[in-house]
């Protein structure tokens, strides 16, 4: 199942292993849901992880992030048609739409107006787990 997850959900899943976004991290970590992306999202993916404030440690980050690449899918995304209102969150919906993904991943959904979707569902870690569940990782 490919999906493309905004950095706020892989920052919990790392701050908190136990909680929606962390077992969203070990499905990733595991292979069995892997990310499409582009060079904008992995940069901040790479930024956001190395700010000193959340103390992660860099190996172990370097080598996620690794994982991820390898894993993972780049993606030529194009522009959005409207902007969003907040703009830091276009580069992720504007590769879900790009890439034909399915589910978008967000603790910040408020970012992504429900016009904005097309064929994307923008879904909180919660209830993205609640589809994987019920589908076994085939939704």
């Amino acid at each position: 199942m490919k999906i493309v997850v905004d950095t706020n959900v892989l920052v919990s899943g790392l701050l908190n292993p136990s909680g929606p976004p962390g077992k969203i991290v070990t499905l990733l970590a595991s292979g069995e849901i892997s990310l499409y992306f582009d060079a904008r999202i992995f940069l901040e993916y790479s930024e956001v992880f190395s700010r000193p404030k959340f103390c992660f440690v860099r190996e172990r980050i370097a080598t996620f992030l690794e994982q991820l690449e390898s894993t993972g899918e780049i993606v030529s995304a194009k522009m959005l048609s409207k902007p969003l209102p907040h703009g830091s969150g276009e580069p992720f919906l504007e590769v879900a739409i790009s890439a034909n993904a399915k589910y978008l991943i967000t603790g910040n959904d408020r970012h992504f107006p429900r016009e904005s979707w097309e064929r994307v569902e923008v879904l909180s870690p919660h209830d993205f787990l609640e589809i994987f569940r019920k589908t076994g990782g085939k939704g």
